[in-house]
């Protein structure tokens, strides 16, 4: 897939069947932002069937000042991200610089999945207006996973090397739980307003963080069941556990939410997440993708969201849905500087 594209400033919009490349465009433009593609973990991946190399490039204009971004691989091979002439030498310096929301089906994990998207998904939001985060959250992961590893080693102990790792754990992981707590303090009634919009207040939903440091010094909670630990094999007790808790009207959101009120609340963490970071961070507005977003939503919450990302306190947005006649209406309610992209076959036509 080649493609050489000229958007708007406001909003821009890719009609097309499914598989005809549409989720490629806002994939590559996610790749840009965080180095990775949101879907494949795997590099090689995204390398196009038969193809050797894939080439990415943006151009950019952040508060006024023109920025070029490139992404260049070949298969077999690591890749390489450029900000204008400078190779970054490490990919976590480059996150933060665009930031970006994307809202996609595979955020509904956030939701109906385990504890660890949830984690990604406070860990995603802080490290872009914070980016020393991201080396504490490393440095954490670092000694989780050396302490595992000493934990399935049956017949040796190694208590000095031990202590050590949960010492690390300990600070490094104290220190993950507040800014974990500091961000959902600030963010809850920012989410909480957008789902009423959303919902034109007819729910009302909650979000509880919870963590084992919420139990007393991280390092005693990780020391006291030491022994269990080593019988299960892994570490039963750290930050690697916190969980969001999610509500509505007072009840788990995933035994009484039906679907389209489950996706309502999904859209208003994203797009609290897009305020947050806006306000925090470089402040620059970030790029809002919404990836077929709009199944499953009736048609009083599709009219709201439009209405509130049309709002002028988003900046470029990109949307993607197999209907052109809903894309048509979205543009209809929401006016301004837009363009619409016809995909097929991985051409991009506007």
């Amino acid at each position: 897939m080649h493609a050489d594209l000229d958007f708007s400033s406001g909003i821009n919009c890719f009609v097309g069947l499914n598989g005809e490349g549409k989720t490629n465009v806002i994939d590559s433009i996610y790749f840009l932002s965080f180095t990775k593609s949101s879907t494949n973990v795997v590099d090689s991946l995204n390398v196009r069937h038969g193809a050797e190399i894939l080439m990415l490039k943006g151009d950019y204009d952040l508060n006024g000042v023109h920025e070029e971004i490139s992404c260049g691989m070949k298969l077999h091979q690591k890749k390489q991200f450029r900000r204008g002439d400078k190779l970054y030498r490490r990919m976590s310096d480059h996150i933060g610089l665009l930031p970006l929301i994307l809202v996609s089906p595979n955020d509904q994990e956030l939701v109906t999945g385990g504890s660890e998207s949830r984690r990604r998904f406070l860990d995603s939001v802080i490290s872009q207006y914070k980016p020393s985060y991201l080396g504490v959250l490393q440095r954490y992961n670092k000694a989780l996973q050396q302490r595992n590893s000493l934990l399935k080693q049956e017949d040796a102990v190694f208590d000095d090397l031990m202590d050590a790792y949960e010492h690390i754990m300990a600070e490094t992981g104290e220190e993950i739980y507040f800014e974990r707590s500091k961000f959902i303090d600030a963010f809850i009634p920012i989410f909480q307003e957008y789902y009423s919009k959303i919902s034109s207040n007819n729910e009302t939903v909650g979000i509880e963080y919870t963590s084992h440091c919420q139990r007393g010094p991280l390092l005693e909670v990780i020391q006291r069941d030491r022994s269990k630990d080593f019988i299960m094999g892994y570490s039963l007790h750290g930050v690697h556990k916190d969980d969001l808790v999610m509500s509505l009207n007072g009840y788990p959101l995933k035994k009484e939410g039906s679907q389209g009120q489950s996706k309502s609340y999904l859209i208003s963490l994203k797009l609290s997440q897009f305020n947050f970071l806006k306000e925090t961070g470089s402040h620059t507005t970030p790029l809002l993708l919404l990836d077929d977003i709009f199944d499953k939503l009736d048609s009083e919450r599709v009219s709201n969201i439009v209405k509130l990302v049309s709002d002028s306190g988003f900046g470029q947005i990109f949307i993607t849905d197999t209907n052109r006649e809903n894309i048509e209406g979205i543009l209809s309610m929401i006016g301004g500087s837009h363009k619409l992209f016809q995909v097929k076959g991985g051409v991009i036509e506007s």
